[in-house]
């Protein structure tokens, strides 16, 4: 009977960890700018984020809102920037050897001087590392 209840919070002990790590969403945040230059650029992202559904929850900060100002003022942002987005607190990120931040418009997307250098699918490639996801 001891042999089986040792066996019980062995399996038990080993277990929980994995279960739990397996259930923990990335938490993704975005500061962007309700602005119509940026709307199919946010489009495209909400369509990548749809593809991840439970493995991440997003948090999303107009810029221009109240609730945006508190979230730039914890961050401490201060420049004028139409979106960057963190996830699990983080803002830069090593997709296909480069690091890259997703912040600005995408490469080849509004205007030049706000462009970052990152592409929808190193969103993706990121997402996929973040979350585990083949």
């Amino acid at each position: 009977m001891k042999k089986i209840l040792f066996c019980l919070l062995i399996v038990s002990l080993v277990c929980i960890p994995w279960t739990a790590m397996a259930g923990k969403a990335v938490k993704i945040e975005v500061l962007y700018m309700n602005h119509g230059p940026l709307q199919d650029s946010l489009d495209q992202i909400k369509n990548v984020f749809s593809k991840y559904k439970e493995k991440i929850t997003v948090s999303w900060y107009d810029f221009d809102s109240k609730e945006g100002e508190r979230f730039m003022a914890q961050k401490k942002i201060t420049q004028h920037i139409p979106l960057l987005i963190w996830m699990d607190n983080q803002v830069k990120f090593k997709v296909d050897g480069r690091d890259i931040v997703f912040a600005g418009f995408p490469t080849g997307s509004g205007p030049a001087f706000f462009q970052g250098k990152w592409t929808m699918a190193d969103l993706q490639k990121a997402l996929d590392q973040l979350t585990g996801k083949k």
